[in-house]
C-alpha cells in the first residue's frame, strides 16, 4: 500500500504555485481517482480465479471466505487511513508512505520489516500481473485456433513470447516519472477490468441459463474420492483462500489536501466505493462462476476454456484482460520505483548519473527529461520480474503465495499495530484482545495458506511442459 497525499498548495508566487507546504511537486488525486486507482488494483487477476477458489470452498465456504476478507481489508484499510498524518490523524504531520506513517508510530526493526514486506509484495504481484497477462494472450491465439479447428484440437502456444511483449510495453510504461501522472492509465484500465467483469459474468449466467451441461456444486465444494483425494481436498481449500487474499490487495492513491474533507476522510470514502464495488464483482463472479462450472471450474475461467464460444467475446475479454493488467502493472511498480530512486539519490546526491536528466524533444509530445538512472534501473526491473514469470508461469498457485505473504502483515497486521499505537489503547482492553485474537487468526491462516501454495508450486514445476497453457 502506498499512502501519498498532497496538502495545500502555494497560493503566492509563480515559483510555488505548483508547490506543497512541504515542497513537494503538487498532486491533484480525488476520492474519484482514488476509487479509480483501487479498482484497478483489486478487480485485477484475482477475479479470474474466483470460481476455482468458490469450487474448492463449496456455497457456505466461498462467500462466507469473501465477505470475510472483504470486511477485514476495509477496516484496516480505515485505521492505515487514518495514520496519515501524525499522532492526529486530521492535523498531524503528514506521513507519505507506508513506511513513514510506520516509522512515526511504531519505529525501530519493524519499519524494515515492514519496507521488506511491501515491497516484496509489489514485486510478487508485478510478477504475478506479467503471468497472468501472458496467459491472456496466449488465450486469444488459442480461442481462435480452437474455433477454427475444433475444441478438441491441441493448440498448444507457449507464454514465453507473449511475457516478452509484456515485458516491452511495460519497459516504455514505467519511464513515466511519477505515480501521480498515472491517472489517465489507471482509469482506462479501470474501464476495461469492468468490460472483462461483465463479460465473464454474462458467460457464466448464460451457460447457467443454457442447461446444457450436468454441473455438480455442493454446499463443501469439491468431493473427496471423486474429485480429488483427501490431501488434494487440504491443500486447494488452503490455496483457495489464498488466492482470495490475494484478490483484495490494493494501493491506496494520492489525495490532495480540502480545508473541508480531511485526507483521511477522502480515503476512507474511495476506500469503501472500491472494496464495496470490488466484492460485489467477486460474488456475482465467483458464484456464477461456480454455479456454471460446479467442481470442474478452470483455474482462469476466461483462459481456462469454460468458454469457447462466441470466441470473439472470449477474445475480446482477455484483450481488455491484457490492456488492464498494463495500467495495474504500473500501479504496484511505480511505487516501488519511486522508494529505489529516493533512497539512491540520498545516498548519491552528487552522482550526475542518479540526480541529473536530460532534456529530450519527442515528436507530439514536446519535451520529455530522461534520466539515466532510471532508464537503467526501471528497465533492469521489468526485464527481471519477466524472467521470473517465465519460470514459474502458475497462475493460481504464485497469486495464492502472493496472497498469503502479504495479507497479513500490510493488510491487518501493521494498520491494526499503527491504531494501537496511535490511539494509546490499553493493553488487554476488550477491543486491544479483539484486535490481536483478528492478527493472530490472520497469521495463521497466513501461513497455512502459504504452504499450500508452496504445495502447489512444485506440483505445478515437476508437471510443467512449458509450450503448453498454465492456469
Amino acid at each position: 500500500m502506498f499512502v501519498e497525499k498532497i496538502p495545500r498548495d502555494y497560493e503566492n508566487g509563480d515559483v510555488n504555485k505548483n508547490l506543497d507546504d512541504d515542497g513537494r511537486v503538487k498532486r491533484t488525486g480525488t476520492w474519484v481517482t482514488a476509487s479509480a486507482h483501487i479498482i484497478t488494483a483489486v478487480i485485477g487477476s484475482g477475479v479470474l480465479s474466483l470460481a476455482w477458489a468458490v469450487a474448492q470452498l463449496g456455497w457456505v465456504g466461498g462467500p462466507a471466505a469473501l465477505v470475510v476478507f472483504s470486511f477485514i481489508t476495509y477496516f484496516t484499510s480505515t485505521l492505515l487511513a487514518d495514520a496519515y498524518r501524525a499522532p492526529d490523524p486530521v492535523h498531524g504531520q503528514r506521513n507519505y508512505t507506508y513506511m513513514d506513517a510506520v516509522r512515526a508510530y511504531l519505529g525501530g526493526r519493524k519499519v524494515q520489516l515492514c519496507g521488506l514486506a511491501q515491497y516484496m509484495n509489489l514485486t510478487g504481484i508485478t510478477i504475478g500481473y506479467t503471468i497472468t497477462s501472458s496467459i491472456s494472450m496466449v488465450a486469444v491465439k488459442r480461442s481462435n485456433c480452437f474455433h477454427k479447428h475444433g475444441h478438441h484440437a491441441k493448440c498448444e502456444t507457449s507464454n514465453y513470447p507473449f511475457m516478452v511483449i509484456f515485458g516491452c510495453i511495460q519497459i516504455v510504461l514505467s519511464q513515466i516519472p511519477n505515480f501521480a501522472k498515472l491517472s489517465w492509465l489507471s482509469i482506462i484500465a479501470s474501464v476495461m477490468s469492468f468490460a472483462y467483469s461483465f463479460i465473464g459474468l454474462g458467460l457464466s449466467i448464460a451457460k447457467v441459463a443454457g442447461g446444457e451441461e450436468d454441473v455438480r456444486t455442493t454446499l463443501t465444494g469439491v468431493i473427496v474420492g471423486v474429485d480429488v483425494s483427501g490431501p488434494e481436498k487440504v491443500w486447494r481449500t488452503l490455496q483457495a483462500i489464498g488466492d482470495i487474499a490475494f484478490a483484495y490487495s490494493f494501493s491506496n492513491d494520492t489525495i490532495k489536501w480540502s480545508p473541508v474533507v480531511p485526507e483521511n476522510k477522502s480515503m476512507k470514502r474511495a476506500t469503501a466505493i472500491g472494496v464495496s464495488t470490488t466484492t460485489i464483482f467477486y460474488v456475482l463472479c465467483g458464484l456464477v462462476g461456480y454455479a456454471a462450472f460446479g467442481n470442474d471450474a478452470p483455474g482462469n475461467f476466461l483462459t481456462g476454456f469454460g468458454f469457447y464460444e462466441p470466441f470473439w467475446l472470449i477474445d475480446f475479454a482477455n484483450i481488455c484482460i491484457a490492456i488492464h493488467l498494463l495500467g495495474a502493472y504500473q500501479v504496484f511498480a511505480q511505487p516501488l520505483f519511486g522508494f529505489v530512486e529516493g533512497c539512491c539519490s540520498r545516498r548519491w546526491p552528487g552522482n550526475r548519473f542518479i540526480t541529473s536528466e536530460q532534456a529530450v524533444r519527442v515528436p507530439f509530445y514536446g519535451v520529455y527529461y530522461i534520466n539515466l538512472f532510471r532508464l537503467v534501473w526501471r528497465t533492469t526491473y521489468v526485464i527481471v520480474t519477466a524472467l521470473v514469470a517465465m519460470l514459474f508461469p502458475f497462475f493460481n498457485n504464485f497469486l495464492g503465495l502472493i496472497g498469503a505473504g502479504s495479507f497479513w502483515p500490510l493488510v491487518v497486521y501493521f494498520p491494526i499495530e499503527i491504531h494501537i499505537a496511535q490511539t494509546k489503547m490499553a493493553k488487554y482492553s476488550f477491543k486491544w484482545m479483539w484486535l490481536k485474537i483478528l492478527t493472530w487468526a490472520c497469521l495463521i491462516v497466513s501461513l497455512i495458506a502459504a504452504a499450500a501454495s508452496v504445495q502447489g508450486l512444485i506440483q505445478s514445476l515437476q508437471a510443467y511442459k512449458p509450450f503448453q497453457l498454465q492456469d
